[in-house]
Order: structure tokens, then sequence, then C-alpha cells
């Protein structure tokens, strides 16, 4: 297939959603597939909920993931001289008529009526159009449309179903279906590739799709194809909340989650590759994806499968990979980018990159996010050990064996020879001693040095660190539980 023309049109209203990304994946991953054009066209007509950094949000975001578009990006409010137009074919060819009914009239007139929405009231009395009226869509009275979908098949819409809807409000604003259609016309769009909670709207715009072929004054246009992909939900199976679910795509970026990883895990949102292998390179996606395979379930995004295989993405990374991604949270004074409101909790001066090249293969094995990257390796830079009270109370403050084990780590590291082995072979020992297993007795130790109960392998730290490093901490911790 080639010649294939796929937009996205999300409206900058807020943050980018990963159903937008999603979105915008599936029309990328469709667009290279068949040799085609990505286009981003940004519905841009709420003034009131547009903002510019929501718009440029919606650029980077695009551009973290790679998914880079063909043309664009156009404004939709730049396209208005063509949606009145259209709007003003339609009523010249009788397909819309003008309604002067307010919204308190309506609702008084349906009033127990079987079916709700508006009742037609001005569809033949031949208002005269003004400064008040609205422009509404004459819904044939009778039959159906059907809306042609690559996922879910034929559906079909009874025209019962649908009331005469406005489609220019009496302030002159065109509304979405037919701005929506008309851009698409436009464009040549030969795909819609869209979240099946714009299925609603679609018959609406294949009414008007249709009866502007219709109008004379208007180019006819042929349908394009329609593929409706599926709900994105929660754990609870129900539809992702903005407010309650973590579903900014500049949060996942700033926390460290690496584009490629959130790409592959994007694309199995209702849809996977063949064979038993879930992470899979951009070539293969490509290759692989076909819309007629995208299932019209309902998807579960999953934020532990995501961060699990963004895990396994860091651990693939070279070292020099590793490093480089890693700079944005570790130097970030270095970097042209930075992960947003983070700051390091050391200082230029106290950041040592050399020892970080020297860290970094430790730290890669253990983290699943890039942002984990600081708390885990902060003990290397800071001149005081950022303690967490809890841990220290339970290994070393409020236990005796733990203080009794640093006393004898004290005069033990200060001869030992000062390597990986040594080390480890020296605390065993040490624990032993005292009838604590190697386990029991690494807890209070790397307390002392790390200032918590996790992080890089203690006795490879202990080495890079450095002797001298190694036995002021252990002083300083003996201080400080005495104190």
């Amino acid at each position: 297939m080639s010649g294939t023309r796929v937009r996205i049109a999300p409206s900058p209203t807020g943050f980018m959603h990963v159903g937008t990304a999603r979105t915008a994946l599936f029309n990328w991953l469709f667009s290279h597939q068949t040799n085609g054009v990505f286009i981003l066209r940004i519905e841009d007509t709420d003034t009131e909920r547009n903002r510019d950094e929501w718009r440029e949000g919606i650029i980077t975001g695009l551009v973290w993931l790679g998914l880079d578009f063909d043309e664009g990006p156009f404004l939709q409010s730049e396209l208005l001289p063509d949606h009145v137009a259209s709007a003003e074919a339609l009523y010249a060819n009788g397909y819309l008529y003008a309604c002067d009914c307010t919204r308190e009239q309506i609702d008084e007139r349906i009033k127990g009526n079987d079916k709700p929405g508006y009742d037609g009231f001005c569809r033949d009395r031949n208002v005269t159009r003004t400064d008040v009226t609205a422009l509404r869509f004459r819904v044939p009275d009778e039959g159906v449309t059907v809306v042609h979908d690559v996922i879910r098949g034929d559906i079909t819409f009874t025209h019962d179903s649908y009331e005469d809807f406005i489609v220019v409000r009496s302030n002159g604003v065109v509304l979405y279906p037919l701005a929506n259609a008309v851009d698409d016309r436009s464009m040549t769009i030969t795909h819609i590739i869209r979240g099946e909670d714009l299925l609603p709207t679609t018959p609406k715009q294949v009414m008007m799709w249709e009866a502007l072929n219709h109008c004379p004054e208007v180019e006819s246009v042929a349908h394009p194809q329609y593929a409706h992909l599926p709900m994105l939900v929660n754990e609870q199976r129900k539809k992702l909340s903005k407010r309650k679910d973590p579903v900014a795509v500049e949060s996942y970026r700033d926390q460290g989650y690496l584009p490629e990883a959130f790409v592959n895990y994007l694309a199995l949102l209702g849809w996977s590759p063949r064979g038993e292998e879930e992470i899979v390179p951009r070539a293969t996606l490509i290759e692989q994806f076909r819309l007629e395979d995208v299932s019209h379930s309902p998807a579960f995004f999953d934020v532990k499968k995501l961060t699990h295989m963004n895990g396994e993405y860091i651990r693939a990374l070279s070292l020099e990979e590793f490093i480089e991604a890693a700079t944005p949270w570790v130097a970030p004074w270095s970097s042209e980018w930075r992960p947003s409101d983070r700051e390091v909790p050391w200082t230029r001066d106290q950041f040592d990159p050399e020892l970080f090249n020297q860290v970094a293969h430790l730290v890669q094995e253990r983290v699943a996010t890039l942002g984990e990257i600081p708390a885990m390796v902060s003990f290397f830079f800071l001149d005081e050990v950022p303690f967490d009270d809890a841990v220290f109370a339970k290994t070393i403050a409020n236990d005796d064996a733990g203080r009794a084990l640093l006393a004898l780590a004290l005069d033990a590291f200060a001869t030992v020879e000062w390597n990986t082995a040594a080390l480890h072979e020296s605390t065993l020992k040490l624990g032993e001693s005292i009838g604590l297993a190697l386990r029991k007795s690494q807890a209070p130790i790397r307390c002392a040095i790390t200032g918590t109960s996790v992080g890089p392998p203690l006795f490879e730290s202990m080495e890079l660190l450095g002797r001298q490093a190694v036995l002021e901490r252990l002083r300083s911790a003996l201080v400080r539980a005495a104190a």
C-alpha cells in the first residue's frame, strides 16, 4: 500500500496524554509500514483552554518518542476560512438550517419525550439567519450510516438515533465534527486512526462528508478508512483518568523512562508482535504492524510492566550509552536537556564524572528508571551521608550487634588489602566472629557508608570510595549512634 496519509489532531489543553502518544505511534507505524505520510495537526480552536506551552509540549513529546512527522504542525485555527466556506456550502444546499431555539426552550419542549435531544422544532420553519441563530445539520429521517472500520468491521448507526446536531454556533464558531472533516478532506487523509472515544462522532462526520460531496461548489473527496483504537484502562478496567491515573507522557520522560522502551510498551497496548518476545526493536514494529491486527478490546496500561520493560532496556545499553543517558540526571549542567523540577543533591564541584563512570556499571544493573540513579549514587559525592533514619535506627542505633560489628570493622579495614574480594572476605569473618551471617553483617556497614539499605554492590562501592572515606564514615556512624 502506498500513498497513505494519516494524521494526529490533538488539542493542546493540557499535558500530552499516553492515549495521544499511543494514537500517534499507531499512525506513525502505519505510515512507515505503508510508505505513507504522517501529519501533525493541532486543534487549537478552543482558545479558552489552549496554551502555547501545551502546544509545544505535544511537539516535544513526539520528538522525545522519535515520532517524526512529515508535514506540519498545522494549526486548525489557521484553517478557519475553509470551515466557514464548507458550512456555507452545506447551508446553501439545504443540508444545514437556522435554529433560534434557546437551550431552555428545548429542555422545556422535550420534557417527557421518549427520544432525548433536539426535537427538530426549527427544521421546517425557515428561520432567518441572524446573530442569535445556530446552524443545525439536517439528519436524514430514515436509513442508516455505515462506518467502515478496519479494526471493528462495519458499524451501522441508525439515523433516528441522532438529533439534528449543531454545526455552527450562533457566534459563528464552526464545531469540531465539521471542522475536523473539512481539514481531513483538504489534507486528503486516507486513514483516520484514532481512539474509540471518538467513534460516536464518526457518523456525523460521514454524513457531512457525503453532503459536501454533493455540494456542486465543493470538490468531491473519497471517504477515508476509519480505525478506532481500543480504550486504555487502569487496574480497575476503567478508562484512564487524567485526575487519578499517571497519564502524562512528560512525567514518564522526567522520571527517566527511555523513549525506546516507552514506544515498545505503547505498541503492545492493543497490538502484539509475532512470536513470544514483547521486547522488539522499532524496525520490527514497523515491519510487523498491521491495522487489521489491532484488537478492539480495552488495553490495560500497566505501569509496573512498563517499568520492568524500561529496566530491561536500561540493562541492554552499552556502558557508554548508559552514561550518556544518565547524564541529565547526575550532571544536568552538562546536558542540553534536564528533567523538569529535579535537582541533584550535590553541587557541580562535588560531582566527580570519572568516579561516576567507574560506578555506572554497578548502578546500571539495579535501576528501572534513570530517575533512580541520583539516590543510589549520592553517597559517592556528598560529604555527609544522607541517612535514612529508620534504617539507621534498625541496623546501628538500636542494634548492639550492629555497633559491635562497626567497631570491629574500623580495626580490620584499617589494614586489609583494599579490593572487593578482600573486603568481602574480611566482612564475612567479622560477622562470623560475633555470630552474624554475611547479609546481617553487611547491613550496618552499608548504612554507615551509604545512609540506606539499598544501593550498588557494597564491596565494589567501598573499593571505589577508598579506605580513608570508608573509615571516616564508620566512625561518624558510631558517633551518631552514641549521640
